[in-house]
């Protein structure tokens, strides 16, 4: 990739912030979109909820990548819960993507974050991204957050929605929680194990978002999964035997109800989501087994 500029929604994230890193290593100009006053050239104020952009401060951006959402598993999904991470993704996105039909020098490429979650209940059923979106909280809402970017596509913007699966790394995520809990020896699976997880290391998830601002022949949607998913049984087993740590400890289903409610049906749910289009793409993944994203994080 040639250098250039690059504006970035949701760079304090897990993903965003791996992914300011990478392309401020290799010599591009990051702008970052923030909610409060811009401290610097470097910094466009948005708001994300309200739909309000300064568009000015994206002139002359090559890209931009669109990350930004409140997290789906940051807290218990009240109603109000979830009002919030469905207007932080489908209002943002709206607004962003008149911002970029607006300009008069448009972007190349306008990438939006999306989610797996799109898919539902998979069982052991694998599907790439030619399946039918599922039903139910976030299927509806991975759906109206992908429509919500129309506006940069129809402007003639080359559209990318990358459709992450459960991002394996140290500091944030699924495993963010994960990693202390297997570390103190109180790790196991959950529910039967029986459920297909599908998941990316961070440092693949980074590369295939810049492998698809980079292919000026690639558009729609792409599943950021690693090329083989596992059961939850499988995985809690790589955990033990990556942190040599015992997985004696198992959280039953009705448990996982109670405490988490509604959003334990997706950590219980099973999504067998392979990465079709990447992969056909010629994207290559450095980390594609579980063992190796563990040790890499």
């Amino acid at each position: 990739m040639e250098r250039t500029r690059i504006a970035v929604a949701g760079a304090s994230g897990l993903i965003g912030s791996a992914l300011v890193r990478s392309l401020t290593a290799d010599g591009h100009e990051v702008v970052r979109l923030v909610r409060r006053a811009p401290r610097g050239a470097g910094e466009v104020r948005w708001d994300p909820e309200r739909g309000r952009v300064d568009t000015a401060g994206l002139a002359g951006c090559a890209a931009v990548v669109n990350l930004a959402g409140a997290g789906v598993g940051d807290r218990r999904w009240s109603e109000a819960y979830k009002r919030r991470i469905h207007d932080s993704r489908v209002h943002g996105t709206a607004a962003l993507a008149r911002a970029v039909a607006a300009l008069d020098e448009r972007p190349r490429v306008f990438v939006n974050g999306s989610a797996i979650g799109i898919y539902g209940e998979t069982g052991e059923r694998a599907v790439d991204e030619g399946a039918p979106a599922g039903r139910g909280f976030l299927p509806e809402l991975c759906v109206e957050w992908e429509a919500a970017a129309d506006d940069a596509r129809k402007a003639g913007v080359r559209t990318v929605f990358t459709r992450t699966g459960l991002v394996v790394a140290r500091g944030g995520g699924a495993w963010g929680r994960l990693f202390p809990l297997f570390k103190a020896g109180l790790g196991g699976r959950m529910g039967d194990g029986r459920q297909y997880w599908s998941y990316i290391a961070l440092h693949d998830e980074v590369a295939a978002i810049r492998h698809l601002i980079d292919r000026d022949d690639l558009s729609g949607p792409f599943n950021l999964t690693a090329p083989e998913p596992l059961t939850n049984r499988e995985i809690t087993e790589a955990m033990g035997r990556v942190l040599h740590r015992p997985t004696l400890f198992a959280v039953p289903a009705p448990v996982l109800r109670t405490v988490l409610g509604e959003m334990a049906g997706d950590v219980l749910g099973s999504a067998r989501v392979v990465p079709e289009r990447l992969l056909e793409s010629g994207f290559t993944f450095a980390f594609p087994g579980i063992e190796d994203a563990l040790r890499a994080a």
